[in-house]
């Protein structure tokens, strides 16, 4: 799968394409659905498959203090497209320039000279341009006027509900992962690089592998029962905190993860932790010895939850 950034890295072969448009955040069974379809025409087109995506994601750039968290960042979107039928994905970056262009213009620019857009499927809801101007409708007497058609990504629905980002967020913030993974098709993921933290947890007798998130919100929040891939042993299950970590007045949210079992330096590496259960929210605690016995309680019942599944 090729990466191509910015529409000034566009070649003369990268012309001529079937596309999408969208986020796709958390590349969820919905998502995968279209894409699968899309793949499809590609094949009966003879054309690549292309993925038209915006880096931040738009909501990120008009409200940044109340943007929804994002299921995944862009590396880890990248990843989860190469493993599906996808040839291209072509990212634009959103600034103030591009949300402020005429959509006529995006269609002409973006669409028909850089792209050579032959097929494009998006939703029936989809706005874009200058004061959100352009809509589906406009796309599809371009579509007549340059010769692509263009058509409506369905709903995909999963026992008579959406899938859809909003409700696999709706689903993380409630703990409940279950209803999360049926959604995805995969655990709930997070994936980064073990970074050196302020070892507060070596401190106490629990280590923490300390992984920046790297997102304005995170989806997700509380202590966990996790499987950390990336290390020698994979998977090896852990109980993981994601949160500000209130009782050392910490700010910034960060993922700490207690590999149970494990004692090997694995700084540097890149790892990605999936979430199978919710322990508990996040809280405060007056002392660090009252955090060290909530943390052995919920090691415990990290444990009994594996030793519970790996017996199924």
């Amino acid at each position: 799968m090729e990466l191509i950034r910015g529409l000034h890295n566009l070649k003369a072969h990268h012309h001529g394409c079937v596309a999408t448009i969208g986020n796709f955040d958390g590349v969820h069974l919905g998502h995968q659905h279209v894409l699968g379809e899309l793949a499809e025409k590609a094949e009966e087109m003879k054309l690549p498959a292309v993925v038209i995506t915006f880096e931040p994601q738009p909501q990120e750039f008009f409200i940044p203090d109340r943007c929804p968290g994002r299921l995944t960042r862009f590396r880890e979107k990248i990843k989860a497209l190469r493993r599906l039928a996808v040839d291209r994905v072509f990212t634009l970056h959103f600034s103030q320039k591009l949300a402020a262009m005429e959509p006529e213009d995006f269609i002409q620019q973006v669409l028909v000279d850089g792209l050579g857009v032959r097929y494009l499927v998006v939703g029936d809801d989809f706005r874009f341009g200058q004061k959100r101007r352009g809509s589906f409708e406009m796309l599809q007497q371009a579509g007549q006027e340059h010769g692509f058609q263009v058509v409506n990504m369905h709903t995909f629905q999963l026992a008579g509900e959406r899938v859809s980002s909003t409700l696999i967020r709706q689903s993380l913030k409630e703990g409940d992962l279950d209803h999360a993974e049926i959604l995805l098709g995969r655990p709930y993921r997070m994936c980064g690089r073990v970074a050196h933290g302020h070892k507060r947890g070596r401190q106490i007798g629990f280590p923490t592998a300390n992984i920046h998130l790297h997102r304005k919100v995170s989806p997700i929040e509380g202590v966990f029962a996790v499987e950390m891939f990336g290390v020698e042993g994979e998977p090896v299950s852990g109980v993981a905190n994601v949160g500000t970590r209130p009782t050392v007045n910490g700010t910034r949210t960060v993922l700490e993860v207690h590999l149970l079992n494990f004692e090997r330096d694995i700084y540097g590496s890149h790892v990605s932790v999936d979430f199978l259960k919710k322990i508990r929210n996040e809280q405060k605690f007056d002392s660090f010895e009252l955090l060290k016995e909530q943390i052995l309680i919920d090691a415990t019942q990290a444990r009994d939850y594996f030793t519970a599944r790996y017996a199924m």
